[in-house]
Parts: structure tokens; sequence; C-alpha cells
């Protein structure tokens, strides 16, 4: 038997962004524990935004896990967070009351900042570095600095190893901006797997004295970019039957619920979505072939394929929850009627 530890990690009750928690038990097993084989377990509510003190009592449920290079026998256990009964969800757990598609396809593209004593990585004490231009996909102590490739090298190995379907990693437009992309089938295990890697980054930072901002505009009003999460998705129909007729429905579907989903994109995107900084306004729906300054920008891929394949909303920022922002975009999706198949 083996000594076990379970990272049970969750959201907690803060408004407008949840934060993650963590906290470790010890389990014996003789082999990696499957979710089916890990407890309930309960934590004070109280302290996370999530009970009263008087009547604290939360329980995380675990539904999904991944072994954790980070730790000997480490294992990050995602968590719901339920009522004491432990099967009625907690108001505060979106994902369990997401819509979910096994034939949905997500691609998440997380942007975040590096911070250090207050202010980007790389920016001086006073003003700013040389304008945004080399930054992007930058190689070069001036460009990236001394310790942040190996972070996000780091963060990489560890997600690989967790089995997350992580896709790559580049140097953002800003100084001390990065990216990493997630990819998963399902709405709920694309998500999830944001979520711990977010985490691995966060717990991974606190050894280098470096914080992450995911604010999706921490500098302002200023001449440099926000960070978004770009949201690439498809489904079985758009993937393998599509059409034009379709896809000019679906952006239809899409203006219609401008506000709906621009309440789910992550707080404070007015001041990302300005229609600068290959951004669209969020007071209009837009969509563009390869143009990264619409809501919506269509690949030549898809249209050169009959219409058929993945689009790119990018809208949703960088502290938005993958959980509302891909149920989001399931809603709009059922709303247009699709060709039953004619029999054969």
């Amino acid at each position: 038997m083996t000594k076990y530890k379970l990272e049970y990690i969750w959201l907690d009750g803060y408004t407008p962004v949840p934060n993650l928690r963590g906290k470790t038990q010890i389990k014996e097993y003789d082999h990696f524990p499957s979710v089916e084989e890990l407890p309930l377990w309960g934590f004070d509510g109280s302290s996370t935004m999530q009970a009263e003190g008087h009547s604290s009592d939360c329980v995380l449920k675990p539904v999904a896990v991944y072994p954790d290079a980070g730790r000997v026998n480490g294992a990050l256990v995602m968590c719901e967070v339920m009522m004491p009964d432990g099967v009625t969800p907690h108001a505060s757990n979106k994902r369990a009351t997401i819509l979910d598609d096994a034939g949905a396809w997500f691609g998440f593209e997380q942007e975040y900042f590096f911070y250090e004593d207050g202010r980007p990585l790389g920016f001086p004490e006073n003003g700013y570095p040389a304008p945004q231009g080399p930054y992007y996909t930058g190689v070069g102590f001036k460009n990236v600095g001394s310790i942040a490739r190996e972070i996000v090298e780091e963060h990489l190995e560890l997600c690989l190893a967790a089995g997350i379907n992580h896709e790559g990693i580049n140097a953002e437009v800003a100084k001390g901006q990065w990216e990493f992309q997630i990819f998963g089938k399902g709405s709920k295990r694309a998500a999830d797997e944001v979520w711990i890697a977010r985490y691995l980054l966060l717990r991974l930072t606190e050894k280098y004295g470096v914080d992450i901002e995911f604010h999706c505009k921490p500098l302002g009003d200023t001449d440099w970019n926000g960070s978004g999460m770009h949201a690439n998705f498809s489904t079985d129909y758009l993937r393998d039957v599509g059409g034009k007729e379709y896809f000019e429905s679906l952006m239809a579907a899409f203006a219609a619920n401008l506000q709906e989903h621009i309440e789910v994109y992550g707080p404070d995107n007015h001041l990302r979505l300005t229609g600068k900084h290959e951004t669209a306004s969020i007071h209009q729906f837009s969509w563009g072939i390869a143009d990264r300054g619409a809501s919506i920008r269509v690949p030549h891929s898809f249209v050169n394929n009959g219409y058929k394949g993945y689009l790119e909303d990018r809208r949703p920022n960088s502290q938005g929850d993958p959980y509302q922002i891909a149920s989001r975009i399931l809603k709009t999706i059922a709303s247009v009627p699709t060709k039953k198949a004619s029999a054969a």
C-alpha cells in the first residue's frame, strides 16, 4: 500500500471571480486512485464565502483526478462543492449545472501576466519598457527576461505529467505576458483541465516569488494589450455537416445573444473589448475571416472546407470561468436548428 497525497481543489464563493482553494489529505491505495475511489471531504465554508459560521459545513465531491508530478505519490483532485448532504450542488457550484456535450470540442487560450513587486515582470520601477512589438513569441533576455521561460517550461511539464491536454505556450504581446493552450472534448473535461492548469501555475510561481495576474486589463487604458481566454469551439455537426447557411444562422444566434455571452465572459471586459488591441467592441457582435478584431474569428480552413470545422470566440477574457463560457456557447449553438440526416 502507498500513502498518496491527495490535493482536493475547488472554487470558492467569491464573486465575480472565484479563487482556487486546495487542501491535502493522505490515503492509502495499492494503485493510483480513480475518482470513484476518492471519498467526499468536508471543509469550512465560512472561510470561503460559501457558508455562514453558525452552519459552516460544505462538502467536496471529487470529479476528476490527475497525477501530481510536483509531489511524490501526489494526486490533484478537482472537486465540486456540495451542500452538507453531499448530493445537492452548492449555489457557487457552476460545474454541476452547465451544458455538456461529449461531441463538443473546446480549445482555451489562457493569457496572463507575470507580476513582481506590483508590476508586470520586466517592467521598470517607473514608466514602461520599450513599446509592444518584439515581445510576442519573443526570445532573448531583453524580450522575456531571466525566469519567465523557466516557469512556463516547468508548468508545461507539470501539465503534461498530469495528463492535461496542454497544446502549447508562447510569450504574448505585452512584456511579462504569456499564454498556454488547453484542448478538451466535452465542456466539463476541457474546463476542469483549464482550472487545474491555473492551479499548477499559481502553485509553481510561489517558489519564484512571482504572482500571476489574470485580470483582463491590468495596465488599464494604456497602449498595452489586455489578456483574453479565446475559446475555440466545434461540435459534431459543425465539424461533419456545417455549411454556409448553418454558419450564417449560427452567427445570427450569437448576435442575438450578445449580452448573455458578455455576462459570463469574465468581469471588467468593457476595459478590454474596446475595438483596439485586437479586440471587438463589447457593444457589437461581429465575425470575420481571419479577423482578430472581430468577436468571432473564422479560420480560412473553415471556409475552404465548406464552412466546416471550428470557430474562435475572441471575447472571453482571462478571468472567465471556462465552465460558464463553454456552457453559454453550447446554449447558443443548441438554439440553431440543424438538418436531420436523410434516411438511407
